[in-house]
């Protein structure tokens, strides 16, 4: 039988569409359902070997990232002919400078836990057997804070890394949050434990 090279380039042509589809198929909030993720409560990465590829743009992603002494961080899209297309691009160039982000994008150089933490990625480098206990105790020290004022702050942190305008990210945070915030129940919690010196007893947050 005889196959008109018409068809044979229709089906490979649906065959790449497929693969290309089935690739980059993630779910609205991204790569691991994190890269791409608009919710409130803060993510810990906790790193314990190799961050590659995906990996790695899930931390770029993460609001504080503790990393084992032994770890690494790496986007190596360029010797594999793809590409870092889940965020860690432009949030590599917001958190370096352009140098270091061409440096790890294209040049895929291997970044070690040391390096991550003296060039800001990282906030704490641990041993591996204190790597949980670690995100554990950050995490705790989250929870016993105001639910409502880390709701609010960590938007206002992320809302002014996102976006070029300073007074863009603030109009927007105070149109959202100020009123809710400062006369929620959490605020006057917090400003009566103060005033009474005594550990404030939060309420869960209504924001």
């Amino acid at each position: 039988y005889e196959i008109m090279p018409s068809l044979v380039g229709s089906e490979m042509c649906i065959r790449d569409r497929l693969a290309l589809a089935k690739a980059v198929a993630y779910p609205p909030t991204g790569f691991a359902g994190l890269t791409r993720r608009t919710g409130k409560k803060p993510i810990i990465a906790a790193c314990n070997g190799h961050a590659h590829g995906g990996g790695f743009e899930i931390v770029l992603n993460s609001d504080l990232v503790i990393a084992a002494e032994h770890a690494d961080f790496k986007l190596p899209d360029s010797a594999r002919g793809t590409g870092a297309l889940c965020g860690g691009l432009p949030r590599l160039a917001r958190i370096l400078t352009l140098q270091r982000a061409m440096l790890l994008a294209l040049l895929t150089y291997t970044l070690s836990a040391q390096e991550a933490m003296e060039w800001g990625i990282v906030q704490k480098v641990v041993p591996a057997d204190d790597l949980i206990k670690e995100a554990v105790k950050m995490a705790s020290g989250i929870a016993a804070m105001s639910p409502d004022s880390i709701i609010v702050n960590r938007a206002g942190i992320r809302q002014g890394w996102e976006t070029a305008s300073v007074e863009h990210a603030s109009t927007l945070i105070w149109d959202t949050y100020a009123k809710k915030l400062m006369l929620g129940e959490n605020a006057i919690e917090g400003m009566q434990a103060f005033k009474e010196k005594r550990r404030p007893v939060w309420k869960p947050s209504k924001l």
